[in-house]
């Protein structure tokens, strides 16, 4: 894997010379070794793909005769093969179970706009909207780059190609208070109890939960360093941004919480050899699954009456009850590792709404002049 001047990785065959251009190397199908070089990282990218494929595919088939099968592959491999572990495999799914059964054996030059409506149509009734957005952004931009490199003249996906969701959608605001402690009572002969107690104290997202270890606590300091998340697929990344990198004070709450969680793990039979250091374990001593969460939580919720929620809710919680106890923004952005502070402004101008009718009847009094 090459390196930019900073040792940030570029991707296989890419580097930074010392003078602050960009290069590419690869070998071709007739063995002979091949240099690009550009001033701009996205350029020679750009040029390495479009070399790479005049290689491939330039005397083997023409793009009038190319399948959206054929293009995809091409596609996912070349020109997405920098993207982080967790995207490729949502790009990968919603190729394969929404858009390769309808279109991948249509020769890619001859899609129309019906056949992507087509394609959305046939998606289940179940699917909530989120789903659906993202299967139509991943069927534009894969015709959208094959315009890009001319093997069409223009995307069949166009703006009225679109589907709405017939499930009512999740709300995605906080836990009030009394929401919150039926929440806490419902989950106490759980399993994952101390893992929401733990979450609701440090507004952490599920993924760097569910990957923390216990050499990232300082117990004396009452602090939890974040350095990595765990994805669907069990496997461990460095979180999306710097800012994902981050220290957060703990709570004597939050403190007791792995404490408990310390002694059921004690309770546990087996842990194997490679996930001793986890935290927060399942059962059968591996670490928990974010999909057995969300199970969980839903038998919870239903259990106590209050409406369905994700794990991503309690980070919400976590972040609003901050905002009504008097954080200031700035600190809030820090402990939940926000890349820019427009991100916890939305949380805090949604929980503040929620405050001026309180607000209001305080100063009502003084607002009477006659």
């Amino acid at each position: 894997m090459g390196k930019d001047l900073r040792g940030k990785e570029l991707g296989e065959g890419l580097s930074q010379r010392s003078d602050g251009r960009y290069t590419a190397r690869y070998t071709n199908r007739l063995g002979k070794r091949v240099q690009i070089y550009g001033a701009k990282l996205q350029e020679v990218k750009k040029k390495l793909a479009e070399a790479k494929y005049e290689d491939e595919h330039g005397q083997i088939q023409a793009g009038d005769s190319m399948t959206v099968d054929a293009w995809y592959e091409y596609w996912f491999a070349n020109i997405k093969n920098d993207l982080r572990k967790n995207s490729k495999m949502s790009i990968s799914d919603r190729y394969r179970i929404n858009i390769k059964p309808y279109l991948g054996h249509m020769i890619l030059s001859q899609v129309k706009p019906i056949h992507c409506q087509n394609a959305l149509n046939h998606m289940p009734d179940s699917y909530k909207q989120g789903t659906i957005d993202r299967a139509r952004a991943v069927m534009h931009e894969i015709f959208e780059d094959a315009v890009e490199y001319d093997m069409i003249l223009k995307n069949p996906v166009k703006k009225s190609v679109k589907k709405k969701s017939t499930v009512k959608s999740e709300s995605k605001e906080a836990l009030t208070l009394d929401e919150q402690k039926l929440f806490l009572q419902g989950a106490t002969q759980t399993r994952y109890y101390n893992l929401f107690r733990f979450a609701l104290q440090t507004g952490m997202r599920g993924g760097e939960i569910t990957a923390l270890k216990w050499e990232d606590v300082n117990f004396e300091n009452r602090t939890v360093q974040v350095c990595r998340t765990m994805i669907s697929d069990g496997s461990i990344n460095p979180p999306k941004s710097k800012s994902g990198i981050r220290e957060i004070p703990l709570t004597q709450e939050a403190i007791q919480a792995l404490n408990d969680q310390r002694e059921q793990n004690k309770r546990l039979r087996q842990i194997s050899f490679e996930h001793r250091d986890f935290i927060f374990l399942s059962k059968v001593g591996t670490p928990i699954n974010i999909k057995n969460i969300d199970v969980r939580l839903y038998h919870i919720c239903e259990r106590c009456g209050i409406r369905h929620i994700s794990l991503h809710i309690l980070r919400h919680t976590f972040a609003t009850r901050c905002i009504e106890g008097g954080m200031k923004p700035k600190v809030l952005q820090k402990i939940l590792g926000h890349a820019n502070i427009n991100m916890t402004m939305n949380l805090y101008v949604h929980a503040t709404e929620d405050e001026k009718a309180k607000e209001m009847r305080e100063v009502e009094k003084s607002l009477m002049v006659i």
